[in-house]
């Protein structure tokens, strides 16, 4: 089959098409016949070399993957050759990725695309890694409460827009930066209630006009680096601070004062580690009846492009000026 690799880390161009034998499928798994994909900032940080985490070289990266099930491995029921499909199953250590005419993926990480499910399947493809960070993030380490408000950063980022609806659905109310009136716009339509323009307004200043000074009970930080050090400040007394990239160093000295708990949330770890396989099922059952109730969709960037232009979508997200999520196509 046809596949884009990479065969040393570096930048944008070391992504080379090449043949590569076909994957069968072990038992518990299936084999995608591959649709689409998306990128996520995990993988330039796996191209780079930043990030020692990706498959063997030459290294098949993209964990997120639409497509239709190809052949069926041992044991498993809940897929039936011809299905459409879509999920995160890949692209780390011992699992290559999307970037091929086929994938083999554990079946329990999929979800099978519905009859009523209005989303596209290529567009299916845009998902998973971000509703699943900010489901775990917000759900399962938070504890996230009805009413309660919560400051989401990034709002149009893949993971911030993604945080936003099921933070809606789940009945809180939502404050999010944003760096232009076009972003804010966008951050409204995924539900946000409160828009904070990180460039112009200081957290403290944020902070008195939405919370009276006390900060938000819940902050999750997409960005890293400065914006933890802001998310610490605006986190109240006994808050709880969700991040996802906490690859830096940082004075803790406020966040001990404060009282705060810290989770660091690294959606890899289930295929790096084989830790909390059996819990995915849960988590995309959740990601499905969002899906399901049209209370959840992605943002995409106007620019998609195809898998042999992979290198052009990575400079793309690299140049900051990316929305939402970057589509892949086959």
């Amino acid at each position: 089959m046809k596949a884009m690799v990479i065969e040393a880390f570096g930048g944008p161009d070391v992504f080379v098409e090449r043949e590569v034998k076909t994957p069968e499928p072990a038992a518990g798994q299936v084999r995608i016949k591959v649709v689409a994909s998306s990128v996520n900032p995990i993988e330039t940080k796996i191209r780079s070399g930043l990030v020692k985490a990706g498959p063997a070289m030459p290294a098949i990266l993209n964990g997120d993957v639409a497509g239709i099930v190809d052949k069926v491995g041992a044991g498993v029921t809940s897929f039936s050759k011809g299905d459409e499909v879509f999920g995160c199953a890949g692209g780390t250590k011992g699992w290559p990725g999307a970037l091929a005419d086929f994938m083999i993926a554990d079946a329990r990480l999929l979800a099978k695309r519905t009859s009523s499910m209005t989303l596209p399947l290529a567009e299916c493809a845009a998902l998973p890694l971000v509703f699943l960070t900010a489901w775990s993030a917000l759900v399962e380490r938070a504890n996230i409460q009805a009413g309660e408000h919560v400051l989401i950063h990034a709002g149009t980022g893949g993971v911030g827009h993604a945080a936003i609806q099921i933070a809606k659905h789940l009945g809180a109310r939502v404050a999010t930066t944003v760096s232009t009136p076009e972003k804010a716009e966008l951050a409204g339509r995924s539900g946000a209630d409160d828009i904070i323009f990180y460039r112009d307004e200081s957290v403290e200043a944020y902070k008195e006009r939405l919370t009276a000074g006390k900060g938000f009970s819940l902050v999750f930080d997409t960005v890293g680096r400065e914006n933890l050090d802001r998310s610490i400040e605006a986190t109240a007394i006994s808050g709880r601070l969700c991040s996802i990239n906490t690859r830096s160093t940082h004075d803790l000295s406020l966040m001990h004062a404060k009282g705060l708990t810290l989770h660091v949330i690294f959606r890899s770890i289930p295929l790096l580690h084989g830790i909390g396989m059996e819990d995915q099922p849960r988590l995309v059952s959740a990601m499905c009846e969002m899906l399901e109730q049209g209370a959840i969709r992605p943002l995409l960037d106007p620019r998609r492009f195809s898998f042999a232009r992979v290198a052009d979508a990575h400079r793309h997200l690299e140049s900051g000026l990316a929305v939402g999520k970057i589509l892949l196509e086959r």
